[in-house]
Order: C-alpha cells, then sequence, then structure tokens
C-alpha cells in the first residue's frame, strides 16, 4: 500500500518490536481492558460495534464482545476480503458458528452491517493516535470509508511504541484501550 521504501522499512522494523513487545502478554488481559472502555468510553446506547476475534498473541476482547452484547448492542465482526478492499462487518453473537479465514482468522456468517463504533486490534501504537497493522491495509481502507465512527484501538500497554512511522494513508485512532485504561487522541501534534 506504501510507495515509500522509507516508510516501508521502518514500517517493518516497527512490527518487529510490536510483536516483540507483546511477546509473554497475556491475552486474558482483555477482560481487564473491557471493563476500564466500558467505564471510560463505552459505546452510546443503540450503537453498532465492530470488534475483531483475536489471532494467536492479541489482547483477548471476547468478554467485551460478550457484554457488549448483553447490553444490545448490534456487535460486528469483520470478514477479511481479498487484499485491496474494505472490511465486511458481519453480525455476531455469543455462540454463532465462526468460519476461519485467510491469516488465521475468524468470522461469523451473520448479516453484514455497518459500524458507528469500531474496536481495532493493532500491533503498535503511539501518542499520537497513529496505530500499527499487520501491513494489508484493511484498517486503514476501511475506518478511511467510515469517517464518523468512533476508531479506539485495542492493545497491550507494552505495544506503545515511541512514535511511528506515518503514510498519508494511515488513519487515526479516536482512543487506545489497554489493560491499564483508555487513552483519548482529543488533538494531535
Amino acid at each position: 500500500m506504501n510507495s515509500d521504501p522509507n516508510i516501508d522499512d521502518a514500517k517493518r522494523k516497527a512490527r518487529a518490536q510490536a510483536l516483540a513487545a507483546r511477546a509473554g502478554c497475556d491475552p486474558a488481559l482483555g477482560a481487564q481492558l473491557g471493563r476500564l472502555l466500558l467505564e471510560a468510553m463505552p459505546p452510546q446506547p443503540g450503537a453498532v460495534v465492530a470488534g475483531f476475534w483475536p489471532m494467536p498473541g492479541e489482547i483477548d476482547i471476547r468478554p467485551l464482545l460478550i457484554e457488549l452484547d448483553a447490553r444490545g448492542h448490534r456487535v460486528l465482526l469483520p470478514e477479511t476480503p481479498p487484499l485491496g478492499q474494505k472490511l465486511i462487518f458481519r453480525h455476531w453473537h455469543p455462540g454463532a458458528a465462526m468460519v476461519r479465514e485467510r491469516f488465521g482468522t475468524h468470522r461469523p456468517d451473520g448479516e453484514v452491517g455497518v459500524p458507528n463504533y469500531v474496536l481495532v486490534p493493532l500491533l503498535g501504537f503511539d501518542r499520537f493516535g497513529h496505530r500499527l497493522g499487520y501491513g494489508g491495509g484493511y484498517y486503514d481502507r476501511t475506518l478511511a470509508a467510515l469517517p464518523g465512527a468512533v476508531k479506539v484501538g485495542c492493545a497491550f500497554a507494552a505495544q506503545q511504541l515511541e512514535r511511528l512511522p506515518v503514510a498519508a494513508f494511515d488513519v487515526r485512532l479516536n482512543a487506545v484501550a489497554t489493560e491499564f485504561g483508555v487513552i483519548p487522541f482529543e488533538s494531535f501534534s
């Protein structure tokens, strides 16, 4: 997705650093992340919330997804389309059958929906609201198409990096939720 080899190289190095930082972190800390997010920055009543089914090593937000469903939110999870396209979000509920997809992801086979509150997986983040993904550009394309949506990264606190390399298409987050709390990004520097 990048055309600048310097940014590509810097992102590759940042991904390696972020993966090393999250190694050994306990995915079960996602339950704590969920409690803190619901206290500090809950979705508005009636919000349609997109989450994600964690891949190995990612913080596990499934307890949060279950709680959001219990609170009456429509919960969506992403389907990974071919490279170069935006994510498709499908309705999920506790107990829904999950379909295995490419990259080790899983998704429900529910009805397609459009979220207005997005919980975003990431490899790294910085104090400026930038996120580092896996490199496919799926979330950047998707978030750019949802300009009014609240965008909250979900990660271990250890995944915070000093400053990420940023390309023109990278979409900033409104906040990042970790096992220690929610970091809002109201203004950017």
